[in-house]
């Protein structure tokens, strides 16, 4: 029976309405997020701007200023929907390794005690981006190359093109098809907090005008403190956001998690031909993901065309369609990804089910042997 995409999905990712909508899993952080924008924003419109209205009495400022507050407030949290509900450019995981990228290792054997050749796959390979090689990494949990600016986020358990960090905020990975939408989230909600600062600084103003002195205006009008109090906390964090952004949009990078920068930037040992070689990666990811990693280390900026066109690129440029449909049927067949795709299925531990995903095993017969010597004597 068929089953659609996001019934046999294998990341950790959370759908509403058939797959029409996707979400991370701390889908739920996102209630957190609403509360700290709905509330306040309830708290300014019932308490401040009603007060404003009073102040400003036969004049249409008053009603500008909750309408603004209202309509900028709705715009903020559709920002945040499609920054979290949208799929962030997920790349589809494969269903078989590349078969026709293996290499084969004859130091490994098996039980009936003659040397065989492992098939098992280059960590890493090299392709050519604006005239410079840029190296990317397989990835086994999804069975491919990741293409350039692309990385695998390890909550959602995916990798997503041009990768930038995943949000607990939104709860979800911030990419390819929701930075845009991301940015604005953030600017806006720094013009939210700017707004609401001056409307209620500008209500103790007139509360001042009425009462006299500042302290009986604040005791008139608390909230309007606990407003201006919150929202100055608060400006930093997605002000500061905002403008960080902003550095990377010029500079056309992206960015990382600062808590993995040691673990994953040291040198790693790998056996590749029968020899050990120490490789480091040199693919040019520059996001918030690749701001901290690469940090203290000299890179060519492969990716940076100018800030104007840098930032033509984030916010005119079409949002390039989801590689993947949720809400279509996939046929049983088309399922294989949902068995479990790991490491193991191209690193040694080869039962049948796995040798069947290697096109030479399937050719003759499974006998590794005879596919080492058959390339020996091709590349001879």
């Amino acid at each position: 029976m068929a089953k659609r995409l996001y019934e046999v999905w294998k990341g950790k990712n959370k759908f509403i309405f058939r797959g029409r909508l996707i979400f991370g899993p701390d889908a739920k952080s996102l209630i957190i997020t609403l509360l700290l924008i709905i509330v306040p924003v309830i708290i300014f419109c019932t308490n401040v701007a009603r007060n404003l209205l009073g102040e400003t009495s036969g004049n249409i400022a008053g009603y500008a200023i909750l309408m603004v507050t209202v309509v900028f407030t709705i715009y903020v949290l559709l920002l945040l929907l499609l920054t979290s509900a949208r799929d962030p450019g997920i790349v589809p995981r494969n269903l078989h390794p590349p078969t026709e990228e293996m290499c084969y290792d004859s130091s490994a054997s098996i039980d009936v005690g003659r040397q065989t050749p492992t098939p098992r796959l280059p960590p890493t390979k090299e392709v050519i981006v604006n005239g410079v090689p840029v190296r990317v990494k397989y990835c086994i949990t999804c069975q491919l190359y990741r293409p350039p600016r692309c990385s695998h986020c390890s909550v959602c358990d995916n990798c997503v093109e041009r990768f930038d960090h995943h949000c607990p905020w939104v709860g979800q990975c911030i990419g390819m098809r929701n930075y845009r939408a991301f940015f604005l989230f953030i600017s806006s909600s720094t013009i939210l907090c700017i707004f609401i600062f001056g409307m209620s600084a500008l209500n103790i103003k007139f509360l001042t005008n009425d009462y006299g002195t500042v302290w009986k205006a604040i005791k008139e009008s608390p909230l309007s403190v606990v407003l201006m109090v919150y929202c100055f906390i608060f400006l930093w964090f997605v002000g500061g956001l905002t403008c960080f952004h902003l550095y990377l949009i010029g500079t056309n990078q992206l960015k990382p998690e600062v808590q993995v920068v040691n673990y994953l930037w040291k040198n790693v040992q790998v056996r590749h031909d029968a020899k050990t070689v120490s490789t480091r990666r040199t693919d040019n990811k520059k996001t918030t993901y690749e701001t901290f990693r690469y940090r203290g280390v000299e890179r060519p900026q492969v990716y940076d065309r100018g800030c104007l066109n840098n930032f033509r690129e984030v916010f005119c440029s079409k949002i390039k369609p989801s590689r993947n449909n949720f809400h279509a049927y996939v046929q049983e067949n088309e399922r294989g990804f949902t068995r479990g795709m790991n490491s193991e299925g191209y690193i040694g531990n080869l039962d049948g089910n796995r040798r069947e995903k290697v096109e030479d095993d399937r050719e003759i017969g499974g006998d590794l042997l005879k596919i080492s010597q058959r390339r020996e004597a091709e590349d001879a």
